[in-house]
């Protein structure tokens, strides 16, 4: 512990941890929330506008929905779909200053179209 206290009072020790994460209702690319292909893509490129490096993307369908994970370098971005109810949990984690999950969350929102968005932004950096 005293050598957590001494990083914190000598700032050599700072994790910077930015959460976004939500539901989507009412989407209306329905043929997204069905297909692994499209979703694994949609993550990549979230990722890639959040300023993430990707490691590994999988997927799986279940039922009519998807859920999809991908391992970015800086934590996860994740996408659960139920196409029948038209809805979707996005979950957008990255530790890192230069990251931006704001903007990757918001790709997966203008590819999804939801008519409404359930937003929650968390800090969970330690200073």
């Amino acid at each position: 512990m005293s050598q957590l206290r001494l990083a914190r009072n000598t700032q050599q020790f700072r994790v910077v941890g930015k959460h976004v994460y939500g539901n989507l209702i009412g989407c209306r690319n329905i043929n997204a929330l069905k297909d692994p292909e499209t979703l694994e893509n949609i993550v990549r490129e979230a990722a890639r506008r959040g300023n993430m490096t990707v490691l590994d993307v999988k997927s799986w369908k279940i039922g009519e929905g998807v859920s999809v994970v991908a391992i970015i370098l800086e934590s996860h971005i994740t996408i659960h779909t139920w196409p029948e109810y038209g809805f979707a949990t996005v979950d957008v984690y990255s530790c890192g200053a230069h990251t931006d999950p704001q903007k990757a969350f918001n790709y997966i929102v203008s590819v999804l179209k939801p008519l409404k968005i359930e937003r929650s932004i968390a800090d969970r950096s330690l200073e």
